[in-house]
This record gives structure tokens, sequence and C-alpha cells, in this order.
């Protein structure tokens, strides 16, 4: 064979693969049992923990109950969680990022106002009703608040991975022993200003 049709292959190779992603990786069966376990029947298959999240009123801050593959271990290898997000009247959920999955929230009840950022720094933002559906993208910083006067919110949000990652931008920042100096330069703001931040997040 010619050294340019050994050059056109490789190209039309390289050109027709698939593009290499972060995400679950594929499994081999139908699906994964965990270390210590040896036989299932369907109860393997079946989560509870969810029952008194979802026949209980928000309490007095934001919470999330999760059904990922360290509550639920018969998603491993599956590429699906889901949570459960109470929002009392004026809480948030701050901004943080999924590092291994997009979001799909689904308002069940009340009123969100929902927002992220792209990596050009635009911000997209949209008030939800009970019914909407929004995406968040993966990777990418975005929030929640119930802004209404007293009306609590919930919503459900799927994931495309059966650990999707958590990332506080808060507590990243400002709760990881990150020195004050560089964060006082970083935020263009004096350390003492930093300190109060950092004590607010520890209460």
């Amino acid at each position: 064979m010619a050294l340019n049709q050994v050059f056109f292959f490789l190209l039309f190779a390289l050109a027709t693969s698939h593009v290499a992603t972060a995400s679950d990786p594929d499994i081999t069966s139908d699906f994964i049992l965990p270390p210590n376990v040896t036989a299932v029947d369907s109860s393997f298959f079946t989560y509870t923990g969810l029952r008194s999240t979802v026949n209980s009123a928000p309490g007095a801050s934001f919470s999330v109950s999760k059904a990922a593959a360290a509550e639920f271990p018969a998603l491993l290898g599956q590429s699906v969680s889901v949570a459960v997000l109470k929002y009392p009247a004026g809480s948030v959920n701050p901004p943080h990022t999924h590092p291994r999955s997009a979001e799909l929230l689904f308002l069940v009840q009340g009123y969100l106002e929902v927002g992220f950022v792209d990596t050009s720094n635009k911000l997209y933002t949209q008030s939800l009703q009970p019914g909407d559906v929004f995406v968040f993208p993966k990777g990418l910083i975005h929030y929640q608040y119930c802004n209404s006067g007293s009306a609590a919110a919930v919503a459900v949000s799927a994931f495309g991975s059966a650990n999707a990652g958590t990332v506080s931008v808060p507590k990243s920042v400002f709760a990881t022993g990150v020195d004050d100096v560089l964060l006082a330069k970083s935020f263009k703001t004096d350390v003492a200003t930093i300190q109060k931040l950092k004590a607010g997040l520890a209460n």
C-alpha cells in the first residue's frame, strides 16, 4: 500500500472516530455488583431512601437528598442518578458545578430563579414555575434561588452520571485553606474582608 493511501486511511480513521470525553465508563455486563454482594434480587434495584424526603415539607434551609452510586449501588455503571432539592422561601443553592454530568432540573412545586455562567462569562437566567425543566450544562457554574416571599419550592434533578460530583464555589474558595493574602489580591479586596467571608462560611 502506498504511503499516501496509508496517510489517507489514518486521516479517515481519526476523522470518523468518537471524541473521548470524561464520563462514566461503559460496562461489559448488565450491571455491577459491589464487592460485598454476591447475589441479588429485585430489592437490589430499588432505593427507598427518598421516601421521607418526598413525604416531608422543606426544612429551615436548603437541602438536597441524593440517590447516587454511594447511596444506591445498583447505579454503578448505569450513568444515571437523581436528587430531590428542597428550598424554603428565600433560600439558595449556592453557585456550584458538577464536573462529571449535566443537570436536568424539573420544578415540581413553587418558583425558582435559576442561572448558569458559560466559559465566556455570559450569564443565562430563567424564572421557573411548576412543570418547567431547565438544563445546566456539564461543568458550568450554576445556582438556584427560591426568591418567593413565603412559598417553598421542590425540584427533582437528574444526572447523566452515577456520581456527578458537586464542587461548591463558596466552600472551594473560602473554606479550603487558600491563603488569605492570595484571595484578597484575587478579589481585589483586603484580608479582613476575606477573613469575614471565611468566618461566615464556618457557621
